[in-house]
């Protein structure tokens, strides 16, 4: 069974994501980890480069094969998690704690679930 924690927001793609003062911190579920299984190799973006929410942000490579991960909101990538370029397989220990990528807010974002809506998404 997937970790779903509670105040966080979902998207369809599998994405987490929460704003505080402006700032979203995103990352992908642990629903979404598991499915990928080892994963092997993360294609950040550039600090300072413009998303649209839905917006291709990122490309995670695993043994099994690359999926894009979408920006959760429309805004500007102001960090990105350097930790994950060196050893990406810690989204694999815990996807929560190793978030992907900052953005600053600037405009809306994309449909999002609550835990449970998620939870039932993803058939738990």
């Amino acid at each position: 069974m997937s970790k779903v924690p509670v105040d966080l927001k979902f998207t369809k793609s599998h994405e987490w994501f929460k704003e505080a003062g402006g700032i979203v911190t995103m990352g992908i579920s642990d629903y979404a980890q598991g499915q990928l299984t080892d994963i092997v190799y993360i294609e950040l973006p550039s600090v300072g480069s413009k998303k649209k929410a839905g917006d291709v942000l990122l490309t995670i490579e695993s043994v099994k094969s690359a999926e894009d991960v979408y920006s959760p909101v429309e805004g500007e990538v102001v960090e990105v998690n350097k930790a994950l370029a060196d050893k990406p397989e810690l989204v694999n220990s815990d996807s929560y704690s190793y978030w992907m990528v900052k953005l600053k807010k600037t405009g809306k974002e994309t449909d999002s679930l609550s835990p449970e809506e998620y939870k039932k998404f993803i058939g738990e």
